[in-house]
């Protein structure tokens, strides 16, 4: 069976086609056909491209029931957690990461989804997909729970690249607004740049410069600049994005996982102290439930890379059926909103006028929702 992003109908309407890397995670092909078999009960408007081991695959499609919403790829080759980059750049074409990369490539998927190596997926990704016209830098953008509405705030760079100079992060502050509006409904989002305090005369050098850039081009982007946020700010209701270099947001995101997972544990510990504490455990069991759903690093898994001709998602490596139904979900999502072409237009609007001057209004040309 052969599936396209074209050609598949449901119900009349043509399916969002996800390209999936089946074999990447460490949980095993089983946790993203698990993963596949959520998102498919939840929604008929999508279809998958399944890369990995065809005859592995085959016998957990099969069991699921989706052979009508799959199509496999057979691949002989996986990228482990281990393999460097470089190594996969040159021996890494028969991988289902590499396969996967291409569906995307041919036209024949919307969506990449990967639970692989974070460094050779963006490398494979930036090889074959190749970088926007007037990208210097990819980003990674992640969502990062918070007191807003919608419950997440946007954050990049959180690992793409530890450097980024005043016109790096001018252009992750429009990807990440572009990334806020197509995938967060947010129609103005606000936007904070990372700083070690909120005074201006605060900060290295790159970071004053970036900080005149925005405010600059904040009126034309139709985007509302707040300014320097700190650390305290990331989770907060002040902002939607939080724009960073690679090196200080994958600190900041490794060191939320880690408090998350801390709390969490403390939190169990505190109740089996005593029959008193596990009584109160017991009489607020929902408001945990509700709280543990809230937080559930699950829920949020996927970090889109930016920045590229064509979308791709980084799942967690640890990722469960859940957390591998959550990345499909902002997959489809991405992919339904024709979020690769929105953020095309909103780039090369950005490298064709200069930096600082007010013609930057292209940037909220209608080629943008």
């Amino acid at each position: 069976m052969t599936i396209t992003s074209s050609d598949q109908q449901t119900s009349g309407a043509a399916r969002t086609i996800i390209s999936i890397d089946a074999m990447g995670g460490d949980q095993g092909p089983a946790a993203v056909v698990a993963g596949i078999a959520r998102s498919a009960a939840k929604n008929s408007e999508i279809g998958f491209i399944v890369h990995g081991d065809k005859p592995v695959l085959e016998k957990l499609i099969r069991k699921r029931k989706l052979q009508d919403v799959c199509e496999i790829r057979h691949c002989d080759d996986v990228v482990t957690m281990d393999d460097k980059p470089s190594n996969v750049l040159r021996n890494g074409k028969n991988t289902s990461m590499w396969s996967t990369i291409e569906a995307v490539r041919n036209g024949e998927a919307s969506v990449a989804v990967s639970c692989g190596n974070t460094g050779a997926l963006m490398a494979v990704s930036m090889i074959r997909l190749r970088k926007l016209p007037g990208v210097n830098r990819p980003a990674i953008a992640c969502l990062w729970p918070s007191r807003n509405k919608g419950g997440f705030n946007v954050m990049l760079d959180v690992g793409a690249d530890i450097r980024a100079d005043e016109t790096d992060l001018l252009q992750y502050a429009m990807m990440g607004a572009s990334y806020a509006r197509n995938g967060l409904a947010i129609k103005r989002p606000r936007i904070g740049l990372l700083n070690v305090g909120t005074e201006e005369h605060k900060g290295r050098a790159e970071l004053k410069a970036a900080n005149e850039l925005i405010a600059n081009n904040a009126e034309a982007a139709d985007i509302e600049y707040v300014g320097f946020v700190e650390g305290g700010d990331i989770p907060s209701s002040r902002v939607d994005v939080i724009v960073t270099d690679g090196f200080t947001g994958n600190i900041a995101l490794k060191t939320g996982e880690g408090t998350a997972r801390l709390i969490s544990e403390l939190l169990r510990a505190a109740f089996k102290y005593s029959p008193l504490s596990r009584l109160a455990a017991l009489l607020s069991l929902s408001s945990m439930r509700r709280l543990s759903k809230r937080i559930d690093p699950r829920r949020v898994n996927g970090g889109v890379f930016l920045g590229l001709n064509g979308t791709v998602i980084k799942s967690h490596g640890a990722a469960d059926a859940t957390g591998v139904s959550a990345a499909i979900k902002l997959a489809f999502t991405l992919g339904q909103s024709g979020f690769s072409e929105k953020l095309a237009a909103r780039v090369a609007s950005a490298a064709t006028a200069p930096q600082d001057a007010p013609e930057l209004g292209l940037l909220a040309s209608g080629n943008e929702e």
